[in-house]
């Protein structure tokens, strides 16, 4: 996702990078800040104004990254599959 933000903007990989960032450093301190999914052990956050998407675990010990992908794609698309 990066390297595709990247070919087209260096700067736009920055702020893309930094709000993600800005919104995993979050998640530790209010796990339950997300929107509840599907699956009940699994949350959401967007990083606005991005449209990315941040699905995570919040657990006991730690908070785990499932995915980051771009609001515009298919949520039945499961992520790194091939078509």
């Amino acid at each position: 996702m990066l390297n595709y933000i990247a070919a087209h903007s260096p700067q736009g990989t920055r702020r893309v990078q930094a709000r993600i960032q800005a919104v995993i450093d979050l998640l530790p301190v209010h796990p339950g800040i997300g929107t509840a999914t599907g699956d009940p052990a699994i949350r959401r956050m967007t990083a606005l104004p991005y449209p990315y998407l941040i699905f995570y675990e919040p657990t006991d010990v730690e908070i785990i990254i499932h995915a980051v992908r771009n609001s515009a794609r298919d949520p039945f698309d499961p992520p790194g599959a091939i078509r």
